[in-house]
């Protein structure tokens, strides 16, 4: 049921982790689900000199209070969307708890980068390592340029390189386009230029117009499987020569939305879609959905009973 789905949101009080609360909320205003608020903190592990040449130890309700502000500040944000929004304080590595909650969530959003807020909270390093590890779906919002507008989101592409990963993104991003009323593309690319690329090596004798039309083939079928159940979806498919990384950073500047698998082996292409989603978050200027492995297809499952499920 659409209340029982989650975007769990990473805070910091940073300029960035609003413009991720400001996503978050809009995307769950579009089919009913509920956003939870997460600032996570940890105590220094040493005390501090006081003025006497003793030792103080650190004040844990002020820097608790503070946190508490930042949540505040971030809940904010929804007022007027209509959209429920529950929050919570956790002690630990932001990084480490946003994983360990996205296991119940059906969406994870956190900003480019921090810096500047809460206990200078680094949310650079929560935005590359959530991805990298999390559960469930991952959006990674930008740092906001002027002109600028993240939502609604109209324009979606997706990387397809046929292993399972890109198959499990390629599904999300239909669910994405479905939900938005966004048109969507799918992009194949395979590095054919002679002298570069993963492909360079090929011999000239090879048809490199026939490995292009093979991988056409390959994403023209699984656009077919992911448009299955979603008949108002139209998808545009597009099979290029060139780096995936670059084409897909090339796209961000045209489109509201990118998405992509967090790594996979194999498929018809042979990529490695890992090095790509890491590379499109470090230069796209619109936010990123990155799909694990792992995601489960229809978000959360609750078999455990995180801090949205509390009494």
């Amino acid at each position: 049921m659409a209340e029982d789905k989650v975007v769990l949101v990473g805070v910091d009080g940073s300029p960035e982790s609003l413009e991720a609360v400001d996503w978050a909320v809009a995307r769950a205003a579009k089919a009913g689900w509920r956003v939870h608020l997460l600032c996570a903190y940890s105590l220094p592990s040493f005390t501090t000199a006081s003025l006497d040449g003793g030792y103080a130890a650190l004040d844990d309700s002020a820097i608790r209070g503070g946190a508490q502000k930042v949540i505040d500040e971030a809940a904010q944000r929804a007022v007027g969307s209509g959209v429920k929004v529950t929050s919570s304080l956790e002690t630990g590595d932001p990084a480490g708890v946003l994983v360990d909650l996205s296991d119940e969530a059906t969406m994870a959003v956190v900003g480019t980068r921090g810096g500047g807020g809460f206990a200078d909270r680094l949310l650079g390093t929560v935005s590359s390592a959530l991805p990298a590890h999390a559960h469930c779906p991952t959006v990674v919002v930008p740092r906001h340029m002027e002109g600028a507008d993240f939502t609604p989101v109209r324009r979606i592409v997706v990387g397809v390189d046929g292993s399972e990963s890109a198959r499990r993104a390629l599904r999300w991003a239909v669910r994405e386009a479905e939900v938005w009323g966004a048109e969507l593309t799918a992009v194949a690319a395979v590095p054919l230029a002679s002298g570069t690329g993963a492909l360079a090596w090929l011999p000239a004798a090879i048809d490199r117009e026939q490995v292009l039309a093979d991988v056409r083939g390959g994403l023209d079928r699984a656009v077919a499987v992911a448009l299955e159940g979603h008949p108002g979806v139209k998808v545009r498919k597009h099979a290029l020569d060139g780096n995936a990384a670059e084409l897909m950073a090339e796209f961000s500047t045209a489109v509201d939305l990118v998405v992509v698998g967090s790594r996979g082996r194999g498929g018809f292409a042979g990529l490695l879609l890992g090095s790509t989603s890491q590379a499109v978050l470090s230069h796209a200027v619109c936010p990123v959905m990155v799909v694990p492995n792992r995601a489960p297809e229809e978000g959360a499952t609750g078999r455990v009973q995180k801090p949205w499920g509390r009494a």
